[in-house]
């Protein structure tokens, strides 16, 4: 234990200020355990941590660790959503990374438990793991049950839905205000396939968390005593010295990947997962993303890609143990890869497709390839990216006009404004990592889209990102972004642009000597930016690289 090898004189003074917090003599010798808390009174993913905190403190001290709780920034994506703070929910991702690293490396401590269930901490925690190389276990904060209102399953990304629906006319404004009230009847994870259940998915696939973790119901009894396990298994680990870089390999990101496509996971996984990789020294590219698309059937989605299932049908089903168990009978996932618990070979004895309408066997796909596409071509040279278990199979190819706009707010407004109509091409550009700079989501102009009944009748084209929840034709993360000299910098109102996701094409039909010439008159758009946003502008990686600074 590296707490215990510094010289006599160092581990005294570090005890005195132990003593006046409660620690006794005799308990200074145990290891000593970091429990990362992203808890807070802003984000109802990880509210219900407080109601477990104390379990876990006991779990580790009977176990023979040195509880010693530290808190981090957990930022929730949709308390963010639609406001100029939206710039800070992905640089947020490295702050977690490093809030860890400074803590738990400051303090020279022996293990950690990490408690995060959002969007940009749970992969910040996993960059952080990978980083330090310490005995690590994430415990997620479970799904939030998804809301009733008229009959009708809600979740959150439906009040934004709503709000355009009302500003149509085509529902009052009671009805816009009943589905805010009724969208989040509890605390948890966004009950639909966004990133923050991705996220917790990844986290248990690559092998961080207990199996189970990512597809059980926040404070529900089964989701505390988990909390309790997962305490006393970091204690384990610190015990056996076991490493993240010795046991988790590149098979165990593939099979991440593979579980992904199979799910409609979210889109923010081509940003997150090749930063968590890199940390371990592990190159993941976007083609390996498209290769695995193409290889991977769809066999289970929830809402956006459905229009009914949420978290609770996907948890009865079996979770993602099941869809883990359905990929292996047919060999697309490596059952020797290992985690916290032993080998996936082992982990899946215990699991079972408790219903193969939410979880379906891989010879009876919803989709014969994955839920994720990369998108390559002369309006995106590096790739772009699209959720198509999310798009109607009416508008996987589309042709249309552009109309271009340098902001989020721009576009929304201008489709609240009816300016939008169908069979336009929506380019918003300068919303990507250097660009905004921080790469908001745009979930608020595809959900208004929809509210209008347009998803299969105008697509989007950004350098931005989307919430998970997102559906209709949304195309984003196009690389380079606008700010760095990518395409979509010299787009022009009427220029024709052809999508094509089967054939994984995007073209700007505009030829390359006209490219060329504008291009000898652009220079990019600054956007105010101030503190770490404008640090993080001038550090981060590009986007198919993970828009890290953390390189």
């Amino acid at each position: 234990m590296r707490s215990q090898s510094f010289s006599e004189e160092a581990i005294d003074h570090r005890n005195a200020l132990l003593y006046p917090m409660g620690v006794r003599p005799e308990d200074t010798t145990r290891p000593q355990i970091a429990i990362i808390n992203a808890w807070n009174e802003l984000n109802p993913g990880h509210y219900q941590f407080k109601t477990v905190i104390e379990d876990i403190k006991k779990a580790i001290y009977d176990a023979g660790g040195l509880p010693i709780e530290l808190p981090i920034t957990g930022i929730c994506d949709g308390i963010c959503s639609n406001t100029p703070g939206d710039r800070y929910t992905l640089p947020s991702r490295d702050v977690v990374a490093i809030e860890i690293e400074s803590q738990v490396e400051g303090n020279q401590l022996d293990g950690m438990i990490m408690l995060g269930s959002c969007d940009k901490v749970v992969p910040g925690m996993m960059m952080a793991a990978n980083l330090l190389n310490l005995p690590a276990v994430i415990f997620t904060g479970g799904y939030m049950q998804p809301g009733h209102y008229n009959g009708k399953m809600i979740t959150l990304t439906h009040t934004k839905q709503a709000f355009a629906a009302w500003q149509a006319g085509s529902i009052t404004r009671e009805d816009y205000k009943g589905v805010v009230q009724n969208a989040c009847p509890t605390t948890g994870a966004c009950p639909f396939m966004g990133t923050a259940n991705t996220m917790c998915a990844f986290a248990e696939v690559l092998g961080y968390s207990l199996p189970g973790n990512a597809s059980v119901a926040a404070n529900s009894a089964e989701w505390k005593e988990m909390a309790k396990a997962a305490g006393a298994k970091v204690v384990e680990l610190v015990q056996k010295d076991w490493r993240p870089k010795e046991h988790i390999a590149e098979k165990n990101y593939l099979n991440a990947i593979a579980y992904i496509m199979a799910t409609g996971g979210s889109t923010n996984s081509v940003l997150h997962m090749p930063a968590v990789a890199q940390q371990a020294g592990i190159a993941l590219n976007w083609q390996q993303f498209d290769t695995l698309s193409k290889k991977v059937p769809l066999i289970s989605t929830i809402y956006p890609s459905h229009p009914t299932y949420s978290m609770p049908d996907f948890d009865r089903a079996g979770g993602a143990r099941a869809v883990l168990k359905e990929l292996a009978k047919a060999g697309l996932v490596d059952t020797s890869a290992e985690g916290i618990c032993g080998p996936l070979s082992q982990i899946l004895q215990q699991a079972e497709n408790k219903d193969t309408d939410v979880i379906r066997p891989v010879e009876n796909p919803i989709a014969q390839q994955g839920g994720v596409a990369i998108l390559n071509g002369n309006m995106a040279a590096g790739g772009a990216v699209v959720k198509f278990s999310a798009v109607k199979e009416a508008a996987l190819r589309f042709r249309g006009p552009a109309k271009v706009y340098e902001s989020e707010t721009e576009g929304w407004q201008a489709l609240l404004r009816d300016e939008i109509v169908a069979g336009d091409v929506v380019v918003i550009r300068y919303e990507g990592p250097k660009g905004s700079p921080g790469m908001p989501h745009l979930e608020t102009f595809m959900a208004a889209v929809c509210g209008k009944k347009l998803d299969s009748d105008v697509a989007l084209v950004t350098d931005g990102r989307f919430s998970g929840a997102t559906r209709g034709l949304a195309i984003g993360y196009a690389t380079p972004e606008a700010y760095d000299g990518g395409a979509l910098a010299i787009v022009q109102n009427g220029d024709m642009i052809s999508i094509d996701i089967p054939g994984r094409t995007m073209q700007l039909e505009v030829g390359e000597e006209e490219i060329a010439r504008r291009f000898e008159h652009w220079k990019p758009l600054e956007k105010e930016s101030q503190g770490w946003l404008k640090l993080y502008k001038k550090m981060c990686s590009a986007t198919n690289k993970g828009a890290t600074v953390l390189e």
